[in-house]
């Protein structure tokens, strides 16, 4: 099972209640994901301006191996404040669900689909490479996920990530899930999970096993509400790694100690 691992620590974990991080806190952060052989760092959110866009330049101005990207509300804008920051990937979030668009947007899937078209355009045509976000992927209709997935690569987009962004996923629906995207577009697909259920490892492990390419984790599975796939969890499921599991838990309690995570086991 070959998967390449998505740190969003610095992004989602952030998320965590009593978290706040200064730019020499998310640099150095970074420099040990990097150490750890993350294939991809999301540093945060551009748009949000600040100390955030800041740190984001900073972290992409370390040269680090692993490839450093940015989150995007399906904003122009927000885009733009990614490309300022020079990032290697731009990550554009599309609201998936009906609860989202028809309810918190007051939209429509049409219009979702031709502001999808326009964001990926304007980054593609600037030259960076993209990839968009299936946002409340599991309360959407798997119909309209294969659409989505399907006018995303039409424009050119290779990879999509599917985000259970309220946590209730369970093994059997990620597993059909996934393949389905996968069997009628030739996308690869990142998973994204939250552990609301207690799940967040086992529903990753079903996404790769059903052809995922990506997993999402952070450090100690800190996130929004009850978290995200936990790194070195995932790490010992799957059993691969450049590293020893001793070496990547060394660098997991550094990276705990700069986040005053001290009441993490």
């Amino acid at each position: 099972m070959e998967v390449k691992l998505v740190d969003t620590t610095l992004r989602d974990g952030e998320q965590k209640a009593g978290i706040a991080l200064g730019v020499k806190e998310k640099t150095e952060i970074a420099k040990l994901l990097d150490d750890m052989g993350i294939f991809q760092i999301e540093a945060g959110v551009a748009a949000m301006g600040g100390q955030e866009k800041k740190s984001i330049e900073e972290i992409v101005r370390l040269g680090l191996k692993s490839k450093i990207s940015s989150f995007n509300r399906m904003k122009i804008s927000d885009i733009q404040h990614s490309i300022d920051c020079k990032v290697d990937i731009i990550h554009i979030s599309v609201p998936a669900s009906n609860m989202q668009i028809k309810y918190n947007l007051k939209t429509s899937k049409e219009i979702v689909i031709s502001n999808m078209k326009k964001c990926i355009y304007y980054a593609l045509g600037k030259g960076y490479e993209v990839t968009i976000g299936l946002e409340d992927a599991s309360r959407a209709d798997i119909e309209f996920l294969v659409e989505l997935c399907k006018e995303a690569y039409k424009e050119g987009i290779r990879r999509v990530r599917y985000a259970d962004t309220v946590g209730i996923l369970y093994p059997r629906k990620t597993f059909y899930n996934i393949n389905r995207i996968i069997e009628e577009v030739p996308v690869e697909v990142e998973i994204h999970t939250h552990n609301d259920f207690g799940m967040a490892e086992v529903n990753s492990l079903s996404a790769a096993k059903a052809g995922a390419n990506y997993i999402d984790t952070t450090i100690a599975g800190i996130g929004e509400r009850a978290g995200n796939c936990d790194f070195v969890k995932f790490i010992n499921i799957i059993g691969k790694t450049n590293l020893r599991i001793d070496d990547l838990k060394l660098k997991e309690k550094m990276i705990k100690n700069i986040m005053k995570l001290n009441i993490l086991n």
